[in-house]
């Protein structure tokens, strides 16, 4: 029986993969050991997803990314071409620091630009925005706009993608949904109607 995804010929899929219903991994990608991968997942090529990473549904892996061991990426997450994750704080060479990997959680809606560099620990709220080459060196909160290196908190986005400009009463409307959004002590929601 032939799995209910795909794999290019060229790819390289280790023993004790979960891959989810409908999921494309594309050239020269290697999946290893013990990888949880949603459905409807997007493998680019030459993508590397370390032992035992998480990524939800309808995760988009761009070409030449490297998701290390610890990173747990929860649904909708865009990962965009070569960006990376870290796992260890201070790595050397010399010294084996396999087992004390740093875990990073990339929440629902999050996308990741070209080149940007995540450091292990630094959690990413949901539907935050890190442009492209920028380094993630703290916490981003949910729905921010994040750019350069260290990243800084540059303005907020909408779950489709635009920034969002508020009001005198902390309200903003996304012009391509026009979902609602309240900013509320340095903290962005959507308003559910």
């Amino acid at each position: 029986m032939s799995p209910d995804y795909f794999a290019h010929e060229t790819a390289i899929i280790d023993e004790g993969c979960k891959i989810g219903t409908g999921t494309k991994i594309w050239h020269f990608s290697h999946i290893m050991s013990n990888c949880e991968l949603g459905e409807g997942c997007n493998i680019g090529q030459n993508v590397v997803v370390s032992p035992d990473v998480i990524l939800g549904k309808n995760v988009k892996v761009q070409n030449n990314v490297s998701i290390y061991t610890g990173v747990i990426c929860e649904d909708d997450v865009f990962l965009g071409p070569s960006m990376v994750f870290t796992n260890v704080v201070n790595p050397r060479s010399a010294v084996n620091r396999r087992g004390t990997y740093v875990k990073t959680l990339v929440k629902k809606g999050v996308s990741i630009g070209a080149n940007a560099t995540i450091v292990c620990g630094h959690d990413i709220g949901e539907f935050a925005f890190i442009g492209a080459g920028a380094v993630v060196t703290k916490e981003v909160p949910a729905y921010a706009l994040v750019v350069g290196n260290p990243a800084r908190q540059v303005g907020w986005m909408s779950e489709f993608g635009h920034r969002l400009h508020f009001d005198n009463k902390e309200i903003a409307v996304c012009p391509e949904s026009k979902e609602t959004y309240k900013l509320e002590n340095n903290q962005v929601h959507k308003i559910i109607e």
